[in-house]
């Protein structure tokens, strides 16, 4: 397989086929993400997906959903992303739906239109890496766009009935701003319709720009309790029926629920305090 980079996905795509559509993030720019500090973007060619797919058709692999690496392979324009998924259906008949992750500004240049075909052809369950609807933290880690993008190009998702993740970076603010962070970020959630937000916590790696602003002590780390409590209230928030996924290795306490029994979630983080 053409693998370049490492390979990424969410835990609940174990049993995905995993096909290279792109390498290296298309914005590399959050302050606080380390893996494609050292990889350029590169989109790969249809001669590369059709090895591939050779491949993989040759391993006879029985699985039913294929999952595009690399870092926000949804940032491929309509037309490429239709023929992905044209050729998926030639060599891999079998394969009924497609994911990835995505950037919110990956929705930017595809229309209504383009998205309800793009979900004629399989494309479903698509992961957007959104971290927070806090102005102020969303410019502070250089994350691309506002919260204002998000209710827009997300709204076009709930129109075509594409079903999506939204994630949630726990202790993003870092110390003393989980309050903001879980309100704003709640409010800006429930003004649409994941099928899941899943929870993941900051992570310090030392080749970030974030790392070099702890060690300057220009950014302080949320302790575990401020984890907890912000976590809580970002969930106690949280009005519109989804799952909530916190099964990611990075969290303090594992678990997973909807959010119809948000207040048993709750009542096990305060336990933990």
């Amino acid at each position: 397989m053409n693998f370049s980079t490492r390979t990424i996905r969410p835990p609940f795509e174990a049993k995905s086929i995993l096909l290279k559509a792109t390498s290296g993030c298309s914005h590399n720019n959050c302050k606080f993400c380390d893996y494609y500090k050292n990889t350029n973007f590169k989109i790969s060619s249809e001669e590369e997906i059709i090895n591939d797919l050779t491949e993989l058709q040759d391993k006879k692999i029985s699985y039913n959903r294929v999952w595009l690496q690399s870092a926000d392979a949804f940032s491929l324009d309509y037309e490429k992303l239709r023929s992905i998924a044209e050729l998926i259906g030639k060599y891999l008949p079998y394969v009924n739906s497609i994911g990835c992750y995505a950037r919110v500004d990956s929705l930017k240049d595809k229309s209504t239109q383009q998205l309800k075909q793009l979900k004629k052809l399989g494309y479903e369950s698509i992961v957007f890496g959104v971290e927070s609807c806090d102005d102020y933290l969303l410019d502070y880690m250089n994350k691309g766009y506002s919260s204002v993008d998000v209710l827009q190009q997300l709204g076009k998702m709930d129109d075509v009935g594409i079903k999506y993740t939204l994630t949630f970076l726990n202790g993003m603010g870092g110390h003393n701003y989980g309050s903001s962070h879980a309100n704003r970020t709640a409010e800006a959630f429930n003004k649409l319709n994941p099928e899941r937000v899943m929870i993941n916590r900051l992570t310090i790696h030392e080749n970030t720009p974030l790392y070099s602003e702890v060690e300057d002590n220009t950014f302080s780390i949320s302790t575990e309790k401020e984890c907890i409590i912000e976590l809580m209230d970002f969930i106690e928030k949280l009005e519109i029926d989804t799952f909530i996924d916190a099964t990611n290795n990075t969290n303090i306490i594992p678990f997973f629920g909807k959010t119809t029994s948000k207040y048993r979630i709750v009542d096990k983080l305060k336990d933990k305090i």
